[in-house]
């Protein structure tokens, strides 16, 4: 499928796919970390998404990533990333392969 086919939802989640926290193999994506994101008629984004622990020092790198990376995307007007606590995250919202990859299966 070429790249100009693609919706804007499904290119960022492509993206998203790509953003990894420094001290994890894994993607924020299958981690379970982005809990919404929203592409409004004028191709806004809104992000909803948390951490693996609140206090995670890599916090600003994460969400300064993902903006930018989403932002690449010709479509997209304006990106907003909200950190969310609500639900706690926890090891069950991975995704089967991030499960496997981590040792949880």
């Amino acid at each position: 499928m070429g790249n100009e086919l693609l919706s804007v939802e499904e290119k960022i989640v492509r993206l998203l796919k790509t953003v990894y926290d420094p001290e994890i193999p894994v993607n924020v994506y299958d981690l379970g970390l982005i809990y919404k994101v929203d592409v409004d008629d004028d191709n806004n984004v809104k992000v909803d998404m948390t951490l693996t622990a609140p206090n995670c020092p890599a916090a600003d790198f994460i969400v300064e990533d993902i903006r930018m990376k989403i932002e690449s995307i010709d479509e997209v007007k304006n990106v907003d990333v909200q950190l969310v606590f609500e639900p706690e995250w926890d090891k069950d919202m991975m995704s089967e392969e991030a499960k496997l990859e981590l040792g949880f299966l």
